[in-house]
């Protein structure tokens, strides 16, 4: 009896050595990336969290650390100069004039194609467009990227600068400013400032896109060593990041909510404003996607109309085809991610 009892408890440990030996070396298995985030926590990251929560990266044989940013412009910086990160996840329009400056980075996945900057106004305002911002004060950042299409919405509209009062304020104090009144109106971006002010202060959005301002506005990026060193992880990455998306939109905006509250706890976060701004950027996502392409494929016409744009302010002045700022075939189906 005691023989048959030592045996089995032999096999039992051996069973669960091999086990942990199994799970480490599949741990060792799983291709590791860093990913610098845009911001702190908002609804844009929605995909990568749920894709995280779910396990979709680790079932895609992925080893993903998620990391919050503090701006896009930073991100960009700090993703294409140096090797501490594997991608980047920000305004693409910044990684483009990045790129036009020299830094070696190019975009891998596009998820909002339309521009996410405009002008936030108070409802009931009779604030339609540039021509109605006369005599009136409107925030803006001198600093962030809106700051250089303001001209060219104005001119839009037939106005000038002179023919209002802008004022400069820093962008962490932007949407006290505007909530609390002290402007008629404000430049930012739309998705993550509309749902924040509209608790205070319910008002609309009037895009630049709509006024010939269109760039391809969040999504995904890398150097090009990184793309030589790890292209395919890479590639399992915006796979399933973009059929993460389609996930989100198919209707299952809730659960992806939850997802961002469970990965970031300590944070604080607002479920209300995270579905909010989840449900903002669906309009700048141009769903459903071009025929014959999945979410997050990056489109070259969008990027040859953002040459045009990002040209004509003085952003670009060295490279002149969109082609050059984008890596195709970065987005694949992505098959343990459900529909």
């Amino acid at each position: 009896m005691t023989r048959f009892i030592t045996r089995t408890v032999g096999i039992l440990a051996a069973g669960f050595i091999g086990l942990a030996i199994a799970a480490n070396a599949a741990a060792q298995q799983a291709d590791k990336l860093k990913v610098r985030m845009d911001w702190t926590p908002w609804g844009v990251q929605a995909a990568m969290h749920l894709a995280q929560h779910k396990g979709w990266f680790s079932a895609a044989g992925l080893d993903v650390a998620l990391e919050d940013g503090n701006g896009s412009v930073t991100t960009v910086q700090i993703v294409g100069g140096g090797d501490q990160f594997d991608l980047g996840h920000a305004a693409l329009a910044s990684m483009m004039i990045a790129r036009d400056k020299g830094l070696p980075v190019k975009a891998v996945a596009v998820f909002a194609r339309l521009s996410d900057i405009g002008l936030l106004v108070p409802k009931e305002a009779g604030i339609k467009g540039p021509k109605d911002l006369k005599g009136r004060k409107v925030a803006y950042t001198a600093g962030s990227l809106e700051a250089p299409f303001i001209d060219a919405f104005l001119a839009s509209g037939g106005v000038k600068r002179g023919d209002l009062e802008l004022i400069n304020v820093d962008a962490a104090g932007k949407a006290s400013t505007y909530a609390a009144g002290r402007a008629d109106a404000a430049f930012s971006t739309i998705p993550f400032f509309l749902p924040v002010v509209s608790q205070t202060r319910p008002s609309d959005a009037i895009r630049f896109a709509d006024y010939n301002l269109n760039m391809p506005s969040f999504g995904l990026f890398a150097t090009e060593a990184k793309l030589a060193a790890k292209r395919e992880p890479i590639a399992r990455f915006t796979s399933v990041v973009a059929a993460s998306w389609q996930y989100i939109y198919n209707g299952h905006e809730g659960e992806a909510v939850d997802a961002i509250v469970a990965q970031r706890p300590q944070a604080k976060l607002d479920k209300a404003i995270l579905r909010a701004q989840i449900d903002a950027l669906k309009g700048f996502f141009q769903l459903p996607a071009p025929e014959g392409q999945l979410l997050g494929a990056p489109v070259a016409a969008d990027f040859a109309v953002a040459v045009k744009t990002l040209t004509d302010v003085g952003l670009i002045k060295s490279i002149k085809d969109g082609n050059d700022f984008f890596v195709p075939g970065m987005v694949r189906a992505a098959a343990g991610v459900p529909k």
